[in-house]
């Protein structure tokens, strides 16, 4: 399923298919500059500390990379 859109508000980044639907949840630090960095069609990815981790369209965590 693609991602349509990925949106943080306050601490958590919901995920939403092109249609609007939604389809998961990923919980962050409302913490400037911790939260969402961007998406894809397949993944959302968001700054957590010093490391970006990257989550599927469900929320589900697939990868995580040093921010620096």
């Amino acid at each position: 399923m693609a991602i349509g859109a990925a949106v943080q508000k306050g601490s958590f980044v919901h995920i939403y298919d092109p249609k609007g639907h939604h389809l998961g949840t990923v919980a962050v630090s409302a913490k400037s500059p911790e939260g969402l960095v961007g998406f894809t069609s397949t993944t959302v990815s968001v700054r957590k500390g010093a490391r970006i981790f990257t989550y599927d369209e469900k929320g589900r965590h697939i990868a995580c990379f040093n921010a620096t």
